[in-house]
């Protein structure tokens, strides 16, 4: 079963409302297991794919999730877009929780993930200096407002590894950089659906203050669930929206993300290695 938008949800979204004739499938790839089953159906009329980040019970935590298995899985049904969405938490006095931040930039604070497809003798640089697709952004933006979530569009988004949180040393530094969320799935994901040229977009989901906040050991558990249970249903709505409004086609150069970023002699790519990511650089390479 095939689909054209993927949606990966986080903590507090583990499925979507509004499916219609939907199905479960479970896909193997050459790197291992995706988090759970792809719920493949109809949102309206258009075709999406929606995994739970974390597995269904939250079963994955950050540094254990396969991302390369997730995002290979979203091509491997044929998804040209992926939104994904995840909780976060705020570095910006102005930034409430339950608001919506829709970051465009990253900055990579992770240590122990694979966050690549290439290697054994196959070699690309993809550009990532703008690694959210605009049209997306733009469409999410929108999306907000007609769903009346408050949002804000253009921002940077701190991944961690976790899977604690950040120390108060390290909350501030992020700050005095100009950070404005942290979270702790996004940038690994973002680089894989950059290199299977698949737009990507996140919508950050405010939950609560990071721990630079004097008030932050306040905040109770109750609180934390309060906020995530609102913004899944917020986040719904802004999903529904978004996918009513989804251009027919892609206007951006996420789908050609590969043509100038394979570096190795042809010749000299092992054919194992090309048989393992002909998905990705078949159309680029040939059949071996």
């Amino acid at each position: 079963m095939k689909a054209t938008i993927g949606i990966i949800g986080g903590s507090g979204l583990y499925s979507m409302k509004g499916f219609k004739t939907h199905e479960e499938v479970r896909l193997e790839t050459a790197w291992g297991e995706p988090s759970d089953a792809y719920i493949v159906g109809k949102l309206d009329k258009t075709r999406i794919a929606f995994l739970a980040r974390h597995g269904r019970g939250h079963r994955f935590s950050p540094s254990e999730i396969n991302y390369r298995a997730n995002i290979w899985g979203m091509k491997m049904l044929g998804v040209e877009r992926i939104l994904s969405l995840s909780a976060v938490g705020s570095l910006k006095e102005d930034l409430h929780p339950r608001d919506f931040l829709i970051p465009d930039q990253f900055i990579d604070r992770t240590m122990s993930r694979a966050a690549t497809y290439f290697g054994d003798g196959l070699v690309a640089h993809v550009s990532f200096a703008e690694p959210v697709c605009p049209q997306l952004a733009a469409l999410a933006a929108d999306a907000c407002r007609g769903a009346r979530v408050t949002a804000r569009r253009g921002g940077t988004y701190v991944c961690m590894e976790g899977p604690a949180f950040s120390t108060k040393a390290e909350s501030n530094l992020y700050r005095s950089w100009g950070a404005d969320v942290i979270g702790m799935t996004n940038l690994t994901e973002a680089k894989l659906a950059r290199e299977a040229e698949i737009c990507y977009l996140t919508i950050a989901m405010v939950t609560d203050y990071d721990c630079w906040r004097p008030e932050h050991d306040a905040v109770t558990v109750q609180d934390i669930l309060g906020h995530l249970s609102a913004n899944s249903a917020a986040a719904q709505r802004v999903i529904a929206k978004a996918i009513l409004r989804m251009p027919p086609d892609r206007q951006c150069k996420c789908g050609s993300a590969l043509s100038h970023a394979l570096m190795t002699d042809r010749a000299a790519i092992p054919d194992a290695a090309r048989r393992k990511l002909g998905l990705l650089v078949e159309k680029y390479l040939g059949e071996p």
